[in-house]
């Protein structure tokens, strides 16, 4: 099939979206049967998900038998399901104590999430380039940590590591800089309510600023840390995901916390922690209050409303016994783009390295040569094509919210650079064999009409 057939007659334009969600009859299914069950605010099906992720995080496996009582003890209460990743970072960030006063420190570029749950919180935001190009082996836009460590002060409560395109970042390096760092920090020494004892708790146990990993595109990425290959979730101290409907695993809308055990902290009373956050201070949900006699409850702290219910949970369900297959598919499609994109002369991001396996959520190019226009334009032409692209991330410091806060985008050039000749091309499931032709040829096309 040529190019000219496939670009150049409209009656055999593809239609390629950028990245709808994967939804099989087994999700549909799935769904229709909680709705009949009566049960569909948080109930059985989020906590058999909580449980299910905390396994597949712990060993990789999405089969293990969640309703054996070896499994519930081992992985119940080491997951909170939540209704998005950003809830899920600020539940993080606020377990932890962070506060007023506080300094969290985040790359210049990624997405907004990954700062406004500090904003949020009342920390202020300390914002970091990237590395100039990107990682050396993986090109992804990966803080640079002779910045981060210059970066951290008295003040500096946590730093906020972005696992961008599903690439697991180099968090031996991130910890060992917070561990040189440590005799700056100071932990929260506050026991005058139940929360902020838990936060003071756990910050003295970790002893220096907290890691915070935004794993919104990497459920089920690796990496080598320490001589042992760790899932994401079992990696940072606290671990943020997302199960948005752009997301490679989906419940629609969506996310979830967990965190690292932490000595002399027991799990299930941060795990209560965060169901209290998460559902008004109430301290029973409303699965507990079913039980004979136990409708009443209190109000231990005025606090969000930000659970996971379980119509989105039974999606989740099954999206995580496709999960594998759903990966393998993605890593098939970048192994075709990649080819390309060499062709081209073309960079883009390496997802997989001896000592990493990312979770293909991603596929992130840079043009050589082009500027924003020139940018702009191929993303144009390829629109016309029917080719659907989008950009992965236009830097914080660009943005109203974050331009004065940050200095601006002058202060960050290495994000500036990266940003200017970055296009995403389209990366999911839903295409076949012959889309991903379509899109390979139809950025051959673009970008020789562009280059002239």
């Amino acid at each position: 099939m040529s190019n000219t057939e496939n670009t150049g007659n409209t009656e055999n334009k593809r239609q390629i979206s950028f990245s709808p969600p994967d939804i099989s009859e087994l999700e549909i299914a799935e769904v229709a049967e909680a709705l009949r069950s009566g049960w569909i605010t948080t109930g059985p099906r989020t906590k058999m998900l909580e449980c299910r992720l905390a396994a597949y995080i712990e060993t990789g496996r999405n089969d293990i038998d969640c309703t054996t009582k070896e499994a519930i003890k081992a992985y119940s209460q080491r997951v909170v399901c939540l209704n998005s990743a950003t809830a899920a970072e600020e539940l993080n960030l606020r377990i932890l104590g962070i506060r007023p006063g506080d300094e969290v420190i985040v790359p210049a570029y990624t997405y907004t999430a990954s700062a406004s749950a500090a904003i949020h919180c009342g920390a202020t935001v300390k914002f970091v380039d990237i590395q100039r190009d990107g990682d050396s082996d993986t090109h992804m836009p990966e803080m640079d940590y002779e910045a981060l460590e210059r970066a951290i002060t008295e003040r500096t409560k946590a730093v906020v590591v972005v696992d961008l395109g599903g690439i697991v970042a180099d968090y031996d390096r991130v910890f060992e800089i917070v561990e040189r760092k440590k005799n700056l920090f100071t932990p929260l020494d506050d026991h005058s309510d139940p929360l902020s004892d838990l936060s003071s708790r756990i910050q003295k146990s970790i002893g220096r600023v907290a890691v915070i990993a935004d794993c919104a595109h990497s459920l089920g990425a690796s990496r080598v840390i320490g001589g042992k290959r760790l899932y994401c979730g079992a990696i940072a101290d606290f671990t943020d995901f997302s199960f948005h409907a752009v997301k490679n695993f989906t419940t629609a809308e969506g996310g979830a916390s967990t965190w690292k055990t932490i000595d002399g902290v027991d799990n299930s009373e941060i795990y209560k922690f965060y169901q209290l956050l998460s559902l008004h201070g109430q301290n029973k949900d409303a699965l507990a209050k079913t039980k004979i006699g136990a409708w009443e409850y209190d109000i231990i702290g005025p606090w969000y409303k930000c659970n996971m219910t379980d119509i989105m949970a039974a999606i989740g369900l099954r999206q995580l016994d496709r999960y594998p297959e759903l990966l393998e598919r993605r890593e098939q499609i970048m192994a075709v783009y990649d080819k390309a994109c060499n062709e081209l002369g073309i960079s883009h991001l390496v997802h997989h390295t001896d000592y990493m396996d990312s979770s293909n959520h991603l596929y992130l190019i840079r043009v050589p040569g082009a500027d924003e226009n020139i940018r702009n334009e191929i993303i144009t032409k390829m629109a016309e094509r029917g080719v659907a692209t989008n950009v992965h991330y236009k830097p914080l410091p660009m943005m109203t919210a974050y331009r004065e806060m940050s200095g601006g985008i002058d202060q960050y050039p290495n994000s500036y650079d990266y940003y200017k000749n970055l296009i995403t091309l389209p990366l999911h499931t839903c295409l076949s064999d012959e889309d991903v032709e379509y899109v390979c040829e139809t950025l051959k096309e673009v970008v020789g009409e562009v280059r002239g």
